[in-house]
């Protein structure tokens, strides 16, 4: 993995880089070619980013508020457009491939589980959305429940769970339909410190156990060093 620059500084945008050959399939899973962001015109909150992430790689992005994390991830989910430059996954340009089709799993800080439905039907929404065979949604949503150690809740609301267990769920959510990476977006800043490290371990075990592929945004140093390859 290597990072050229996320710079935090404010720029004003320079000559688009030169349009560089796409990867193959063999290469990298996630490749950023001299990707720019500005919102404005005139300020860059990510400048000729060049990023390669391995299939399989723990990679944290790390830096104070500004730095251009949250929007580097945003570009590489789809939420947000590259203003120069372009985002290969497993070869393919995914630049203009809306986030419905990327097959990328996201963790946020604040969960973003329905309220309104249980535990079972949170995590089997993505399923639903995919239009699994409900006899397949159920199996996976089983699995995924076990793999987070919450077996035996699944008919409980998000109300009745703890911090922990619903950031539990909101993993179990973006792994369940086997996605080709997973972002995490600070998913562990609204935790106390004790369950920040217990969650800590967790994540780590689910990266291990799975061969996931993790992005993980994070401006704690020490969390950084902990998390990462």
């Amino acid at each position: 993995m290597t990072i050229d620059t996320i710079q935090a500084r404010a720029q004003t945008p320079g000559r688009a880089p030169a349009a560089a050959p796409a990867p193959d399939v063999a290469g990298p899973l996630v490749r950023f070619l001299g990707v720019q962001k500005t919102y404005d015109g005139d300020h860059l909150a990510v400048d000729n980013l060049n990023l390669s992430i391995s299939s399989g790689e723990f990679i944290t992005l790390l830096g104070p508020s500004g730095s251009g994390k949250t929007t580097t991830l945003m570009m590489l989910a789809g939420f947000e457009a590259p203003t120069v430059g372009e985002i290969f996954v497993a070869g393919r340009s995914v630049t203009s491939i809306p986030p419905y089709r990327r097959n990328i799993g996201m963790v946020f800080q604040n969960y973003a589980l329905f309220p309104h439905m249980t535990v079972e039907e949170n995590i089997a929404f993505p399923l639903s959305v995919r239009r699994v065979p409900k006899a397949e949604i159920g199996q996976r949503v089983k699995r995924a429940l076990e793999l987070v150690h919450l077996d035996g809740y699944g008919y409980r609301r998000p109300a009745q769970l703890s911090g922990g267990q619903q950031q539990r769920i909101a993993f179990a959510r973006a792994l369940v339909f086997e996605p080709d990476l997973v972002l995490m977006d600070e998913p562990l800043g609204a935790l106390d410190r004790q369950l920040r490290e217990h969650m800590q371990f967790e994540i780590k075990r689910l990266h291990e156990e799975l061969g996931l592929t993790v992005v993980y945004v994070t401006h704690d140093q020490s969390e950084a060093l902990t998390m990462s390859n």
